[in-house]
């Protein structure tokens, strides 16, 4: 088997591939360029884009080239794989904002120095925006068949359940198929990774390019990632995984990781960190909590730098294992600072987790509280209506906890 498959399947990114033995044939006989497409309908992507990024990381790693596809004429309609109902219709001005951010975060984890293995990135408005409807249905549209879009998993299971599809919605997977298309034309690109919920939209581009062209291509991908607890991978109670530090911090990332459940820790070590396999086989008897310390450190320096991960680290041991000592200006627990304007003489502990963005419902900071899940500088806090006066901060900083897991130093000098 070829090597990047090999590593590939041993990694577990392996769910699906058209035509295996031959593209493991191709991929020995040569360098390919291969693309994964990004939805851009957020400013961020979350770590549910995770597996798809580590799948770019590897192509390099073996010497071919990835294409990243920055959907910026597919979000102006929205993929329904995998979506109970339409999305919100994004304007031209958020859309390429979403696109700049989205770049920058890939160029955090791809090399972007070499010359044969730097990753191309590509917008596909730029060939969708100018399309004459009528030249493509005659020279796209007749390809497809109703009958078998309407089998695909994205169409058949809205349908089942009675629940609407636009036609807008509905020319998706052609117009993905279309992209596959157009990058094979331009880039000689051969490979389309996604994940399993896109085989259907895949397996669409590699069928158009047959019967247009007569090319050979390939379409290969993951599965789905779920936590150990059922959760969605990039999901938790207290909202998404952000890749972008504006909507989360390197500590509560590396913290995400940190607290996984014990039986995702080997699993995601494969698969979200470039530790070689053999090195995770010979350790994956060791410590579990050494382990998961270990994965918060590497994925948080792949993404935010090693001091990043360091820090994180520290502020981890500050907040846990230093329990009785105060935390004063130099500790690396995550520093919100607090305006003049934002404190007042009556400021109470609920509005002061307001303030922290720990949490944002009042109702749900008073159930915390009375499951004595609150503490400020170690202290458990009983009484939602304590007023936070001047002697609660210590040379201006006042660490406020939330279970076990969230932590934060608040900064306020001249606090009256």
């Amino acid at each position: 088997m070829n090597k990047f498959l090999k590593e590939f399947k041993d990694r577990g990114f392996f769910y699906q591939c058209t035509s295996e033995d031959e593209l493991s044939k191709q991929l020995d006989e040569e360098k390919i360029k291969g693309y994964i497409g990004f939805d851009c309908t957020a400013e961020s992507l979350h770590v549910g884009s995770l597996l798809q990024i580590m799948c770019l990381r590897l192509l390099q790693k073996n010497g071919h080239q990835p294409i990243v596809l920055l959907g910026g004429g597919t979000t102006r309609i929205g993929d329904p794989s995998g979506k109970d109902k339409t999305r919100k219709i994004l304007s031209e001005a958020e859309i390429e904002k979403n696109i700049k951010n989205i770049k920058n975060i890939l160029k955090k984890f791809l090399d972007n120095d070499d010359p044969n293995t730097k990753p191309i990135f590509v917008n596909n408005y730029t060939w969708l925006k100018d399309l004459n409807y009528i030249s493509f249905l005659r020279e796209i549209g007749k390809h497809f068949t109703i009958n078998r879009m309407l089998t695909f998993d994205s169409v058949k299971l809205r349908l089942d359940r009675e629940q609407s599809l636009s036609y807008m919605e509905f020319n998706y997977m052609i117009l993905q198929a279309y992209d596959f298309l157009e990058l094979n034309k331009k880039k000689n690109c051969v490979l389309q990774i996604g994940g399993s919920d896109q085989w259907g939209n895949i397996v669409n581009g590699v069928e158009l390019i047959k019967r247009y062209s007569n090319n050979r291509t390939f379409g290969l991908t993951t599965p789905l990632i779920t936590l150990a607890t059922g959760a969605k991978m990039g999901k938790t109670e207290s909202g998404a995984i952000w890749l972008d530090e504006k909507y989360l911090s390197a500590y509560d990332y590396w913290q995400f990781w940190r607290n996984v459940d014990d039986r995702d820790v080997i699993k995601f070590l494969k698969m979200f960190t470039d530790l070689n396999i053999e090195e995770i086989n010979k350790i994956k008897s060791d410590d579990i909590n050494q382990l998961k310390i270990k994965l918060a450190n590497e994925t948080t320096t792949m993404l935010h730098g090693k001091k990043a991960a360091q820090n994180s680290e520290k502020a981890a041991k500050e907040a846990f294992y230093n329990k009785n000592s105060l935390i004063y200006s130099n500790s690396a627990i995550p520093t919100i600072k607090l305006s003049k304007k934002d404190v007042h003489n009556e400021l109470n502990v609920v509005e002061l987790i307001i303030l922290s963005k720990l949490e944002k419902s009042k109702s749900e900071i008073r159930r915390l509280i009375k499951g004595k899940a609150i503490k400020l500088d170690d202290q458990l806090i009983t009484d939602e209506k304590l007023i936070i006066f001047n002697e609660l901060f210590h040379n201006g900083y006042l660490k406020l906890s939330i279970g076990k897991k969230r932590h934060i130093k608040i900064q306020c000098y001249n606090f009256k």
